[in-house]
């Protein structure tokens, strides 16, 4: 029996090319890059499936350049493929969910812990040989205990985030369309709208799915709603935060400090961030980890088989095209 033809955009984890390759025969761009629209065309050509990241922009114009039968995406996230144009020529698209739930929201944490207590600032500090010994105001931070926590998006990595919390002694407030009645119960969390949460938290992390409503969801009048004291944590999408507004708030002590792992423009980040202190800069490391990245690619991969063999991918976003 022929085997599938399949472009794969980046090297993923062998685990999972080993386990794609027994069934599919695989083109892997050799090169650690993000590739060029053009690259991915040539790419596609001839080819029955493509397995892209969420750094490659899947439109129309890369679909009709070959005759997929199936779009495997390795991430959660889904807005680089044009999913409306795959619907409407029959291609099913895939995501990988759940698996980096517990990645992302302890990479949230890191960079909530990181800022609160001013880590990675103790250490350009220690590297630049200025610790002369123990002072009692060096680089102040601040405690967990007893601040409240706000949470914006409850689903999946947001609960997630929450329920992590334990044991800090943090109030929980949380902000979705739905009632998460598991936040409730365990922590006693309550759910408010965004307003009263930025007023209120002492520490907010941005867990909400991207869409063109929540572009900007957190702009320059949600910046001044925040505590001056108050740490904003990013670890979604970058899109949802206005960059250039933070900057401001960040530079004119609107609030304390920031975290982000996500970028508006990614990898191009707002110029005027990287000379603060009071932000910490992460290269979109929310589900990197040895563990979290092989199981992604092989839910990946098991998606795009699903797919190329005619049945529903386990993790299919546009279903509908099986109707």
């Amino acid at each position: 029996m022929e085997k599938w033809k399949v472009f794969v955009t980046r090297k993923l984890p062998q685990k999972a090319l080993d386990w794609l390759g027994e069934k599919c025969e695989l083109e892997v761009n050799p090169e650690n890059r993000i590739l060029k629209k053009e690259e991915v065309i040539k790419g596609v050509k001839g080819k029955d499936g493509l397995l892209c990241l969420l750094t490659d922009k899947i439109d129309a114009e890369v679909m009709d350049s070959a005759d997929l039968k199936m779009i495997a995406n390795y991430a959660v996230g889904f807005d680089n493929v044009d999913v409306k144009a795959a619907t409407k020529r029959k291609i099913p698209v895939s995501n990988t969910p759940g698996v980096l739930t517990d990645a992302t929201a302890e990479l949230a944490w890191a960079l909530l812990f990181s800022m609160a207590r001013r880590v990675v600032e103790g250490d350009k500090f220690c590297r630049a040989g200025k610790y002369k010994g123990w002072d009692p105001m060096l680089l102040l931070g601040m405690d967990l205990k007893g601040k409240t926590l706000g949470v914006v998006g409850a689903g999946r990595i947001g609960t997630a985030f929450a329920l992590k919390s334990r044991g800090f002694g943090l109030k929980v407030l949380y902000t979705d369309k739905r009632k998460n009645e598991l936040l409730e119960k365990e922590l006693g969390a309550k759910q408010v709208e965004l307003r009263e949460l930025l007023k209120e938290a002492d520490f907010v992390s941005i867990h909400t799915t991207l869409t063109p409503k929540t572009k900007h969801l957190i702009g320059e009048k949600e910046l001044r709603i925040m505590k001056p004291k108050a740490i904003l944590i990013n670890a979604s999408r970058g899109p949802m935060l206005d960059e250039k507004a933070l900057a401001r708030a960040l530079k004119e002590g609107w609030i304390f400090g920031a975290g982000l792992d996500v970028y508006e423009n990614e990898p191009e980040m707002e110029p005027e961030l990287l000379d603060l202190d009071n932000v910490v800069l992460l290269p979109h490391l929310g589900s990197a980890t040895e563990e979290t990245r092989t199981k992604m690619a092989l839910m990946a991969a098991e998606n795009l088989v699903a797919g190329l063999k005619g049945g529903v991918p386990p993790n299919c976003v546009n279903p509908e095209v099986f109707e």
